[in-house]
């Protein structure tokens, strides 16, 4: 008897890829197992956080949007209409959805049996290859010029430099698994399984891949009484085993998986079966990997429940840091990611310490990241510089009010320290009474740096107008970030005492170009890169920037590039700034991570001479910087 539905949804699906390269026959099989789904308009069909479903999904009619929800605040990343393909998840993760689907209008949905069509997959190359290409290339589909038909499998490509991260950074796996020969016993090599706690033995002969035991094999030749534990390796062993190369990504192996449908990789030298054995890649490799995603992490991060859980998440965020580095990936891009993370990690720890005091703030607030997480460019673990704004309140209510927020700064505080950044060794912290204070206080505050300034307070004052206001009230933040644009403008005497400070840090270099390396104390003979190159163009681009009354942008980078956007006659130097500084930043991360340090220090002698001539090249454009400083700003009219 004919199924009307199954042929309906046959006949849909047979004008779009990957399905037109499947026989009619077999489309009718999976559409006689898949479901008709109607959507009212806004209603979802899954969440991001949901656990995936059994089923994936081709749009009918209508359309659906794909979203993330940051903050409360969804924000649309794609819409897939006719076609269209959506929650692939489960092929290629086993974790939870990372994006809302939600219907935009009124929709009718086909939900296709993930079961029903992995076998399609793995038995039609077209298929395959339709699924691995879109992937690979992060195209909706390859094959369709005019986007008929496109994929789309929340695999965290929320943008092109998240996904180059997702995509393209190298899969961690065991170094130096175990092995065994063809003629070992079973019982014994299962024994050893168990004893080191691994899922599969490489079995080798002459020290090169021959098969692989897993405990599948284990599960579905030992356990059924098809073979008896006491047979040898050979007579169990799948044989051959899929073989890669030592820097194999994330993606690749994702793919390789699904395309053999194993769940194991063998890694060799050169990736051939002629190479000898070097590692091994489980599925669980893939999915850990996939839990260093910047997506995940802000997930992981919103749900913890304790500093602990939140230091886990900077841990794994440590663990992005590095592999993106390898994978070359810009620093700014870089940059980018790790800041909305880290201050996801300080609104979360704010809301624990909320709870823990047990009652709701007083009145609102605005919680100030200053320094270098303000510029969001703290990578590595360095100290935290916070302050903390409450609106203004009566006198007679402003101690205790005051009071309420100092103790929840600490607590803050403490939660960060626990995660991993230290408190500033000079208390510019929220919990500290000087910088805690209401709105009226810190106009005040601001008033005094900006229009009385003193070389004794300009140094503790800078690092207050590099700052992000990450937590609270956006009407605080509008009124303080309006009042000190207002009292910057065309302030002379400011900006002299700021362009004096800023060339108080000449560039790097002594006679002959030689480095200027520390002459004593615990670091003698190191450079250091923060003080001595990444904060003159920190200082320069601060100054530059307040002088054009850009308050909002306090990046280093992002301060030059919008200078060299705004002034086209000097583009080539802010260009060159932006570019030093990007590259200055590399080194000091990369010295972090080598030594599990704030990177402030480089040992020159472990540079190589092309390291020390792009290092060298970053300080011409610090010269070139403040030569221009020293003709545009005066110094004559500071009293």
């Amino acid at each position: 008897m004919k199924n009307p539905v199954a042929q309906g949804i046959a006949d849909f699906l047979k004008h779009f890829p990957p399905f037109s390269s499947l026989e009619y026959t077999g489309l009718m099989d999976i559409s006689a197992q898949s479901k008709v789904i109607y959507l009212e308009k806004n209603q979802v069909l899954f969440k991001g956080g949901d656990a995936t479903h059994a089923d994936f999904y081709v749009v009918k009619d209508g359309a659906v949007g794909l979203s993330l929800t940051s903050d409360a605040e969804e924000t649309l990343i794609d819409k897939c209409d006719e076609g269209d393909i959506l929650g692939l998840r489960p092929f290629f993760a086993k974790n939870d959805y990372l994006m809302t689907a939600r219907a935009r209008e009124e929709s009718i949905i086909y939900g296709i049996p993930i079961e029903v069509f992995r076998p399609y997959i793995t038995g039609n190359p077209k298929v395959l290859e339709f699924l691995l290409e879109s992937f690979a290339s992060q195209t909706r589909n390859p094959y369709d010029k005019e986007r008929s038909g496109k994929l789309m499998a929340e695999n965290v490509v929320f943008s092109d430099q998240v996904a180059d991260i997702q995509y393209f950074q190298p899969i961690k796996y065991t170094r130096n698994p175990i092995t065994a020969n063809a003629d070992d016993v079973l019982k014994f090599i299962a024994k050893t399984m168990a004893n080191s706690a691994v899922g599969s033995v490489i079995i080798q002969e002459n020290q090169l891949p021959i098969g692989i035991i897993t405990d599948r094999d284990l599960r579905s030749k030992i356990a059924t009484g098809l073979l008896s534990i006491d047979v040898e390796a050979r007579e169990v062993m799948t044989s051959s085993v899929i073989t890669v190369p030592e820097n194999i990504s994330v993606a690749e192996a994702q793919m390789l998986m699904l395309k053999h449908d194993v769940g194991h990789l063998c890694v060799t030298r050169d990736g051939s079966d002629k190479s000898p054995v070097s590692g091994i890649i489980s599925e669980h490799d893939v999915v850990a990997a996939q839990t260093n995603t910047p997506g995940v992490l802000l997930k992981q991060t919103r749900r913890a429940s304790n500093a602990k859980e939140l230091k886990y998440v900077r841990e794994k965020l440590t663990d992005l840091i590095q592999s993106s580095i390898d994978s070359l990936i810009p620093i700014s891009h870089i940059s980018n990611i790790v800041a909305e993370i880290n201050i996801a990690i300080t609104r979360r720890a704010i809301e624990l310490a909320v709870e823990k005091i047990g009652s709701l703030p007083p009145v609102r607030f605005v919680w100030m990241n200053i320094g270098s997480q303000g510029r969001k460019e703290q990578l590595l673990l360095t100290d935290q510089d916070n302050a903390l704004i409450f609106e203004d309140v009566e006198p007679e209510q402003y101690n205790n009010v005051k009071r309420y927020f100092l103790e929840l700064a600490e607590m803050v505080i403490e939660y960060l320290g626990k995660v991993g950044y230290e408190p500033s060794p000079n208390k510019l912290l929220a919990s500290n009474p000087q910088w805690c204070k209401s709105l009226t206080d810190w106009m005040k505050q601001y008033d005094a740096w900006i229009n009385t300034p003193a070389e004794k307070n300009v140094e503790v004052s800078t690092i207050f107008f590099d700052f992000d206001f990450i937590y609270g009230a956006p009407a605080i933040e509008d009124a303080l970030s309006s009042h000190i644009g207002m009292n910057i403008s065309r302030n002379k005497k400011f900006f002299a005492y700021l362009a004096s400070d800023t060339l108080q840090n000449p560039p790097p270099l002594g006679f002959f170009r030689q480095f200027l390396v520390e002459s004593d104390g615990e670091h003698k003979d190191y450079f250091d890169i923060k003080s001595r190159a990444i904060e003159p163009l920190t200082d320069a681009a601060r100054l530059l920037a307040l002088s054009m009354n850009l308050i909002e942008i306090t990046n280093t980078y992002h301060r030059f590039k919008k200078l060299a956007e705004l002034e086209p006659k000097n583009a080539e130097l802010y260009e060159e700034c932006a570019e030093a500084f990007n590259t200055l930043m590399r080194f000091r991360t990369e010295e972090g991570l080598l030594n599990n340090s704030n990177g402030k220090y480089l040992n020159l002698n472990e540079l190589s001479k092309s390291d020390k001539v792009k290092l060298k090249n970053c300080f011409q454009p610090i010269s070139d910087i403040q030569d221009m400083i020293k003709h545009r700003f005066s110094l004559t009219s500071i009293k």
